[in-house]
């Protein structure tokens, strides 16, 4: 059986990665990545920092934005069309809770900061919150 939670993300991870975003943590990266670029390493004033040390040329911004809008756009349709929650949605937090080892710290805050969501809105979402509580169980 496919698990559409992870071919979506890895999906939204080859569209970032294709992205021209690069990252430095060094002066060296610094200037290495802004020629990558097609700037020179003192043209700071045509970047935009994003976070974990990345930046992106100005120029890119609205692409930059449109993709992510996408990627979020791409991931309501696919939790709203799990309409039992069996399918999408239980993968999403079966997977999340694994990776933030619930089953070794009992605590469920990660997974969801993780989502971009509260426990709130999963238990305003009946189909989310029996999905949500059947991953749990199998942890």
């Amino acid at each position: 059986m496919s698990n559409s939670y992870l071919s979506l993300k890895a999906k939204h991870k080859a569209e970032i990665e294709a992205f021209p975003i690069q990252f430095a943590f060094n002066m060296k990266q610094f200037e290495e990545a802004m020629t990558k670029l097609g700037l020179a390493p003192t043209d700071t004033d045509k970047i935009y920092k994003i976070p974990g040390g990345g930046f992106i040329r100005k120029t890119d911004s609205d692409a930059f934005s449109a993709l992510l809008d996408k990627i979020e756009a791409e991931k309501k349709a696919a939790v709203a069309a799990d309409t039992d929650g069996t399918g999408y949605i239980f993968q999403m937090f079966d997977y999340e809770l694994s990776n933030h080892e619930y089953n070794y710290t009992h605590d469920y805050t990660s997974t969801l900061d993780a989502l971009g969501l509260t426990l709130e809105e999963v238990v305003a979402n009946p189909i989310m919150a029996e999905a949500f509580k059947r991953a749990l169980a199998a942890q």
